[in-house]
């Protein structure tokens, strides 16, 4: 085949691949040219998950007519005039890809009315090709439609995920845009009901309060100097401290299952960038347990040219001329934040007679029916509990129902049975208040307390899952809770599935739900907490079977109320806790893989104390 020229339409696509990658890229797009416009009013509409619709309307200084053709040709912007300008971008958009890209594969729609004309235009678009241009009446701004994406393009329409993950795309950028812009009123429609509304009051804490929930913005304190990151004047390259750090990070009560939540701005532009995320994480360090990661929102400023924005067509990563000097300034900031708003932690405690137990049961009688509370109360002190009997001592009442009264208690393993079960043990204490320490027939067993009894309500809550017969407990006080914004549509099209484990979700307005029961294991959790962590575990993908997320989520409640390390355990509950996990069918590691155990063999014991040459 001779070398020759692509026709301007198949570059046209081609181009559009590297700018518009899927429906969230085409609302990022237009969200930047209505601030670049100085919007203060930006309303996204969306119809199936941007799929049939996405429309983006503003407030800003709309498009001149005698130009508003011109917006959507090639390599056609305002924002840049030589390569010198490349050194110096002060604007979100500079490329002028957007409109010709996002044209060249949909239908588009563009009313504008720029401020100082008296009348607006309309432009109409089908695959690039302009169909209409006509004078109309609208107040000043723009309001630029595209309908039908990719529908001309089906190798790459095929490979868009549900409507229910594009619309969790869309509602991220949407979401993060209003907390780089606190000044400005974003308002995200989805399939004509508003999902999402932030105040435009200037501050950034109240668009937290809409994008994480009341409760968890009341956890994140503020990091750095507002003032000198949302400051218009420009920034000195060659000043001492040219680097400015503003945001809010969360302290370490409220945490999260990834890095997904930490969310960065670089002079007002979100960023993806592995090192800047690394520094707010190392800024925790010894102050959240591992693999917990922070919820922040970090906003970076830096003179225009000290940093590179002209990496990707997408605009989401740039480059730093000194990326160790903005690594430490984040890490710093966040650091001396946490470190002055954290309260001394309280003196610890040790567990002593009856008064845990009296404690735990009368928080739980509070909270159900349950007679087993009672029946905790009044019995005496039995050293020789065994079973669930003594876990109702530490405050986890024992599961009773259809599952117990038809199926027969499962047996310690023989001796002889498979190399997966445990030999009988004998307990010798408690270590750390972390780890039990047991002998068996040929040396030491180092039982790590929490992993192992994550096993044991694991196996125990499979069962019952299995029968129909997980115990589901309405709660005295149905409890709001809000999740970020781009999670609420997870969360509301998987409230079947909770429903089959035993929680009660319902829709309570916007990214808001009402928790009305629980599985009857947690009645004594903290609610809030455990749903958004239940959320973090079902963001998956489209990928993940039904009975994977089931899996997730009964994981998840299996971590939260298990025996936590520190604890002090009595004997009685060392042994119960033990015999449990014998009579498991995978008694050497928890539902998340790691071990539960540690085995240190009696030869290895005396060749240490040398009996052995």
């Amino acid at each position: 085949m001779p070398i020759h020229i692509l026709p301007d339409a198949l570059v046209a696509r081609i181009a559009a691949g590297e700018v518009v990658e899927r429906p969230a890229s085409v609302v990022k797009e237009l969200i930047e040219n209505a601030i670049d416009a100085g919007a203060t009013d930006i309303r996204v509409e969306c119809a199936e998950g941007g799929r049939r619709l996405i429309r983006v309307t503003d407030n800003g200084s709309g498009i001149p007519a005698a130009e508003a053709t011109l917006a959507f040709a090639h390599h056609a912007t305002s924002k840049l005039n030589s390569a010198e300008d490349l050194a110096e971008i002060h604007t979100l958009g500079f490329r002028g890809e957007a409109l010709a890209s996002i044209a060249s594969v949909s239908q588009v729609t563009c009313i504008t009315r720029h401020a100082a004309e008296a009348g607006g235009t309309l432009l109409r678009f089908d695959g690039g090709r302009l169909i209409t241009h006509e004078r109309i009446g609208r107040a000043p701004g723009t309001t630029l439609t595209v309908e039908h994406l990719f529908a001309r393009v089906p190798a790459r329409l095929k490979f868009l995920k549900s409507t229910q993950t594009e619309r969790g795309h869309i509602d991220g950028t949407v979401t993060r845009y209003a907390l780089a812009y606190p000044h400005i009123r974003f308002t995200l429609v989805h399939d004509g009901r508003v999902s999402f509304q932030s105040p435009g009051s200037g501050h950034l804490r109240d668009v937290l309060v809409e994008v994480y929930g009341a409760d968890a913005a009341a956890q994140m304190v503020e990091v750095g100097d507002a003032s000198r990151v949302l400051s218009p004047a420009p920034m000195a390259s060659d000043s001492e401290s040219f680097i400015a750090v503003y945001g809010y990070a969360s302290l370490p009560t409220l945490d999260h299952a990834n890095r997904g939540k930490i969310t960065l701005f670089v002079n007002g532009r979100p960023v993806q960038d592995a090192k800047l995320s690394y520094a707010v994480v190392q800024a925790y360090h010894t102050l959240l347990m591992t693999g917990r990661y922070p919820i922040a929102v970090i906003m970076v400023r830096v003179p225009p040219a000290e940093v590179d924005v002209n990496v990707h067509p997408a605009k989401a990563e740039v480059r730093f001329r000194d990326a160790d000097a903005v690594f430490a300034a984040v890490q710093r900031a966040v650091r001396r934040a946490l470190l002055d708003n954290m309260t001394p932690p309280e003196a610890p405690t040790m567990l002593s007679g009856r008064t845990d137990l009296v404690e735990g049961t009368s928080r739980l009688a509070s909270a159900t029916e349950s007679a087993s509370a009672t029946d905790i109360i009044e019995r005496p002190a039995q050293p020789s509990l065994t079973g669930s009997a003594a876990w109702e001592r530490v405050g986890i009442p024992k599961q009773v129902g259809a599952l117990e009264r038809s199926t027969p208690q499962p047996a310690p393993p023989a001796p002889t049975a498979a190399r997966n079960s445990l030999p009988a043990l004998r307990i010798l204490g408690q270590l750390a208040e972390s780890y039990i320490l047991a002998e068996g027939p040929e040396g030491l067993y180092l039982i790590d307390q929490h992993a192992a009894h994550e096993r044991v309500l694991w196996e125990r809550l499979m069962a019952q899952h299995e029968l129909g017969a997980l115990a589901s407990q309405h709660l005295l006080d149905p409890v709001p809770v809000t999740v970020p914004a781009e999670s609420a549509h997870l969360l509301e099209s998987q409230l079947d599935l909770l429903r089959n484990l035993g929680f009660e979700v319902e829709p309570f307005g916007g990214n808001t739900f009402l928790v009305r029961a629980v599985p009857a294991l947690m009645i004594q959790d903290d609610v809030a907490t455990a749903l958004r962590e239940i959320v973090a575990d079902l963001e998956t993908g489209d990928a993940v079977l039904r009975k994977d997320l089931e899996a997730r989520v009964l994981r998840r409640v299996c971590k939260r109320m298990a025996i936590k390390a520190g604890r002090v355990l009595s004997f009685a509950e060392m042994q119960a806790l033990v015999r449990d996990l014998e009579a498991c069918e995978s008694p050497r590691t928890c539902p998340h893989g790691r071990p539960t155990m540690i085995y240190v063999g009696l030869k290895q014991i005396e060749k240490e104390f040398g009996r052995l040459g």
